[in-house]
């Protein structure tokens, strides 16, 4: 079953990466393998990654951290993955102030904030998913995609799962919670009612052994792994 996978950039970071030694992913790497876990008869057809660039001015490490980013997604290119970026939208705001967990957010009591919104990634990715579902009964049998897998623990894309299970019921559609073991998440109730099935987390084993080389050769100069990563 030839199998598109649509994976929320973002999500996958601070739900499977962030403060691990594993963010030089091989990210096919690891898609084919679960696919193959799920589905031996599986094979990937295309990766689509949607995210946005950092903003130095807010990240830990600064222009350094986009620059990971930047080196991260020339590997990514070069092992085929196709990638799509939205962008941050950062302006003030307020919002209630947080005394405790115990004390009930105030309207009353509001401090002014700065407010950072990733933009049409979501949207984009969304759309991107029931287009390619809408395409398929107007292709060739070698180039039909069986399945779409998503690749995102957010509720947010909930609706785009029901509404291709609706209008497209013979494809077939799984999620892939980038959740990492050892934590404590509960899957996402309406992902899993909307899909055939689901990956609730991957191994400490699995991200090591599906790690990129340090140098990623590309058309230019290679994409080499970040020093602090």
């Amino acid at each position: 079953m030839r199998t598109a996978f649509f994976v929320d950039g973002y999500n996958l970071f601070y739900g499977l990466l962030a403060g691990t030694e594993f963010k030089w992913l091989d990210l096919p790497g690891l898609l084919q393998h679960v696919l193959r876990v799920q589905d031996p008869s599986a094979q990937t057809a295309a990766i689509r990654y949607f995210t946005a660039s950092v903003k130095p001015d807010l990240a830990s490490r600064g222009v350094a951290s986009k620059e990971a980013q930047d080196t991260y997604i020339r590997a990514l290119k070069a092992r085929g993955v196709e990638v799509f970026l939205g962008r941050h939208r950062l302006e003030p705001g307020r919002a209630p102030r947080f005394i405790s967990k115990h004390i009930p957010a105030s309207r009353a009591d509001q401090v002014d904030i700065w407010e950072l919104e990733e933009k049409e990634t979501d949207v984009h990715l969304a759309i991107s998913m029931y287009r390619l579902a809408s395409r398929q009964a107007t292709l060739g049998p070698n180039e039909r995609i069986g399945q779409i897998v998503l690749v995102s623990a957010d509720t947010d894309m909930a609706p785009a799962l029901r509404a291709m299970r609706e209008d497209f019921p013979e494809l077939r559609l799984g999620v892939i919670l980038p959740h990492r073991e050892g934590l404590k998440r509960e899957p996402p109730g309406s992902l899993q009612e909307h899909s055939h099935w689901m990956r609730r987390i991957i191994t400490k084993e699995e991200l090591r052994a599906h790690q990129f080389p340090p140098r990623v050769p590309t058309r230019k100069r290679p994409a080499c792994k970040p020093d602090y990563w």
